[in-house]
């Protein structure tokens, strides 16, 4: 079949002679089949070289990401080198409040939670950048972890703080009015008999109608008529403490008032056995009554 041979006639024109060219049918399909080829071949090697700029564009594209990222989380590390310092320095001054309160300390060990161990990865394997990410992330779950746990103590601190201001909300600690000494606590000589006997509070001596204030926050106990401290004002603070206000020549709180610390409570008077107008003080804690120089802490 290859050895037929395709016969064709050339006519150039009117007043031309004509020609006749035969071809065997194989050398048809040979220029074909070579054509065909030279078609697929530039195909080819068009397609090659396009894939090839596409690649080349792809890994600078990525290198240059690759560069960003790193310079990225070296500047993150720097980052978090910093917050770390700003941590330790958030520890030591938790430290300080802990101990000038008398709160309870904290052992290193407990509040590094037990961080640490080996990484779960291995690090041989990853590229710079990945180490680095890998790195920085671990870092950033630590402070997290720690952040989270100082939170916690800080809030516990807190609340100790909040306790203590309340306490201390609620123990006397300014002189109840202004004026004068005119009698300590302690054994002292009875104006009436001459005789020393226990005086059992603070004399403070006024003109009569000075204002009478509270030394602490608390609820007005009793208000009552009390033979020789004549005109009575008793405050329970809390905490064990109450403190007796006597000779009063008037009392502006009910009973059952909540009373805060500087609030007037009552006038300075004369009534009861008294020598003259004076307010008698008295501070008891759980029963037992106590020195209230020791409660004065300010100068009026």
């Amino acid at each position: 079949m290859l050895k037929k041979q395709l016969t064709f006639m050339m006519v150039p024109g009117s007043d031309g002679v004509s020609r006749q060219v035969s071809i065997r049918l194989w050398h048809v399909y040979a220029i074909a089949l070579i054509f065909i080829s030279l078609v697929f071949a530039s195909l080819f090697l068009a397609s090659s070289y396009f894939v090839d700029r596409v690649d080349e564009a792809e890994i600078a594209r990525l290198t240059s990401e690759n560069e960003q990222l790193s310079e990225k989380y070296e500047n993150l590390r720097w980052t978090l080198a910093e917050a770390d310092d700003r941590y330790d320095h958030l520890v030591q001054k938790e430290i300080a409040l802990r101990n000038v309160f008398g709160l309870e300390e904290i052992s290193p060990e407990e509040r590094q939670l037990g961080i640490g161990g080996p990484p779960g990865y291995d690090a041989s394997q990853l590229s710079e950048t990945e180490r680095l990410a890998y790195s920085t992330e671990s870092q950033v779950d630590r402070l997290l972890s720690l952040s989270s746990y100082e939170l916690e103590k800080f809030d516990e601190a807190e609340q100790a703080l909040m306790n203590l201001k309340d306490r201390l909300d609620h123990t006397p600690s300014i002189q109840p009015t202004r004026g004068w000494c005119s009698r300590g606590y302690g054994q002292k000589q009875d104006p009436f008999t001459g005789y020393k006997r226990m005086h059992r509070g603070l004399d403070i001596a006024n003109h009569n109608g000075t204002p009478i204030i509270a030394p602490a926050d608390g609820v007005v106990k009793s208000i009552a008529k009390n033979g020789a401290l004549g005109t009575t004002l008793t405050i329970d603070h809390g905490y064990g403490y109450v403190t007796r206000y006597g000779h009063l020549s008037k009392v502006t709180v009910k009973r059952g008032q909540r009373v805060s610390r500087g609030d007037e409570i009552a006038k300075m008077g004369n009534t009861g056995r008294s020598t003259g107008s004076h307010l008698h003080y008295e501070v008891w804690r759980n029963g037992e009554v106590l020195n209230p120089a020791g409660f004065i802490l300010n100068d009026q």
